[in-house]
């Protein structure tokens, strides 16, 4: 990828950046006959919008940690949204999902075994990019493609598990978000030769920013707007046990408890009012948008040891910007 000028420092602008570097390598692609059969479907995803955190995230990372060309981190910037792509088409064959980003998901309009086949794609081409690296940035992005498929996992294995614990919870949101976005941070910081010290800050900065990512995405599905791309409660039909459903199977009793396990076991669109109620008594909204600012918190206390920049202020913006979406 060509280097890139960050003189010009806002989250659009590095938003651009990241849209015209997938741009041109989509172009590189679909000029080359191995890939352009491929690569003709994956355009589809990979260019279909999304917020790209992940890799402004690298790129932000990197020129906070003191890397002067961002050039130098765009495949692994890259890397990250693409693996983050395979997952989101992988998911949607797991899950059944019609749509994805208000446009018909891969296997809805070639086919599961097309579908699979993209995600695969995506993920070797996401791997070969961050493969250009050291051995130890390497390992960060094999061991980050073994955690996502581990958290998938686990979610599995807890699907329409009324006895899912917090501590689960928490072990599949760090093995599917946290983790990347700590592998794509602490990486980034490698790139740039930082210090042991800034690459662990932004380690911990990731983690506690994925987490707090996912708690908000899990929010939105039962309190949000079809703005975030699927229908309100399609966690709840996929059987998936976020963490204020089970807050609120901790705190309610009786009755309550009872009518919240009917909803959730012969749960239906017009029952979603009828559990946001429930959660509301059990203080689940309440208690998982603590959780959010707390876990935002503690990720803009990681960025501490880290040289003031305009970049470190753009990380803690993005932080900030986790935070407002459940305002």
């Amino acid at each position: 990828m060509d280097a890139v000028n960050s003189d010009s420092m806002s989250l659009d602008s590095f938003k651009n950046m990241v849209e015209e570097n997938i741009e041109q390598l989509v172009l590189s692609k679909m000029a080359s006959k191995i890939d352009k059969p491929v690569m003709s479907i994956a355009r589809e995803v990979l260019m279909g919008g999304g917020k790209r955190y992940r890799p402004m995230l690298s790129i932000l990372a990197y020129s906070a940690s003191g890397g002067s060309d961002v050039g130098e981190c765009m495949d692994l910037a890259l890397s990250a949204e693409l693996i983050h792509t395979a997952t989101l088409v992988h998911d949607d064959v797991y899950d059944q999902s019609k749509m994805r980003r208000g446009k018909p998901t891969i296997h809805s309009s070639y086919g599961m075994a097309h579908a699979i086949i993209t995600g695969d794609y995506l993920f070797s081409l996401g791997f070969e990019l961050g493969a250009k690296y050291e051995e130890r940035i390497v390992g960060q992005v094999r061991e980050s493609c073994a955690g996502i498929a581990s958290g998938e996992i686990l979610q599995f294995h807890h699907i329409n598990d009324l006895s899912t614990s917090p501590e689960d919870y928490y072990e599949i949101i760090d093995g599917k978000t946290a983790r990347p976005f700590a592998s794509g941070c602490s990486s980034a910081a490698m790139v740039a030769s930082a210090a042991e010290e800034k690459i662990q800050a932004l380690w911990g900065y990731g983690m506690e920013l994925g987490r707090a990512f996912q708690l908000v995405d899990d929010l939105l599905d039962l309190i949000g707007d079809e703005t975030i791309g699927k229908p309100r409660g399609t966690d709840v039909h996929e059987g998936k046990m976020t963490l204020p459903i089970i807050y609120a199977l901790t705190m309610l009793h009786g009755p309550e408890r009872s009518q919240l396990r009917d909803v959730l076991r012969n749960f239906s669109n017009d029952r979603l009012s009828e559990l946001c109620d429930l959660l509301e008594r059990a203080g689940s909204f309440e208690y998982s948008k603590i959780l959010i600012s707390n876990h935002v918190q503690r990720s803009l206390d990681f960025l501490e040891p880290l040289h003031d920049s305009e970049a470190k202020e753009l990380l803690k913006e993005i932080a900030m910007i986790s935070k407002s979406r459940t305002a």
